[in-house]
């Protein structure tokens, strides 16, 4: 994954919990929708889980606070500090790693129930990255585990190629806050986009603009259950959010 990469989360860590009206009341309801889902699939209590796209630690606070022994890591070091000092705060014992999808090499263990790339982190990488990313989750389930992640609908949005992601609007008088997106797609690779993300936000009577930029690509559904295929990955098979709750589709395979 490229630097620009990095660089995107780094900068957003202090500021990405603004994207949500309550990034707390965000954290417990995806950890109501994902707990559910592994309930269904993987029927244990406490589960060892790998969140490997941790970014500031959305999916694996929750996870944490339902009782699963969480381990975290991402690319972003500044995404994984703030992560670190968030679980802190809320009492939870989370190990954290600064490690990429493609190697996680800086995580010990290589035993988890389950392994999880969340938030439509995968779309970030090229195609060999994506297979590779796939071989080295495999190797760190046990047998038997469980991989999930989850992806924007791109099955909805290769046709239209939308350029804008209409704004959100948040908060009070004094204290609002504006959330919007602008792709720009590249015309000479046409499953490529170039995401700004804005913040704009109040304070007072004063407004200020935070701007992010990334790289993704249109990854379809049918590509990322080729790559988990190639990786070894069976049992494989997509959920959409009508059937979860959770805001994006979900694709689930075995080890």
């Amino acid at each position: 994954m490229s630097e620009r990469v990095s660089g995107f989360y780094d900068s957003l860590a202090a500021h990405y919990h603004l994207i949500f009206d309550d990034w707390s009341q965000a954290i417990a309801r995806q950890a109501r929708s994902l707990d559910q889902l592994l309930a269904d699939h993987t029927p244990h209590p406490s589960l060892k889980i790998l969140d490997c796209a941790c970014g500031i630690g959305t999916q694996a606070i929750g996870l944490a606070a339902l009782g699963h022994q969480v381990v975290a890591s991402d690319l972003s070091p500044a995404a994984v500090a703030r992560a670190r000092d968030e679980a802190q705060s809320r009492g939870l014992d989370i190990d954290f790693y600064v490690s990429s999808m493609t190697s996680l090499a800086e995580i010990p263990a290589a035993d988890f129930d389950v392994v999880a790339a969340l938030d439509n982190a995968l779309p970030h990488l090229s195609t060999p990255e994506l297979l590779r990313a796939a071989q080295v989750m495999f190797l760190k389930l046990k047998p038997g585990g469980l991989f999930l992640a989850s992806i924007r609908d791109y099955d909805s949005l290769a046709g239209p190629r939308p350029t804008i992601q209409q704004p959100s609007f948040f908060g009070e008088e004094g204290s609002r806050r504006i959330v919007h997106q602008v792709w720009d797609w590249n015309h000479e690779e046409d499953d490529r986009y170039t995401l700004h993300l804005y913040l704009t936000a109040q304070s007072e009577h004063t407004w200020t603009t935070e701007h992010f930029v990334s790289e993704y690509r249109c990854l379809l559904r049918k590509e990322l259950t080729l790559a988990l295929s190639t990786a070894g990955f069976r049992q494989i098979e997509w959920r959409m959010p009508a059937q979860t709750g959770y805001y994006q589709p979900i694709v689930l395979a075995r080890r």
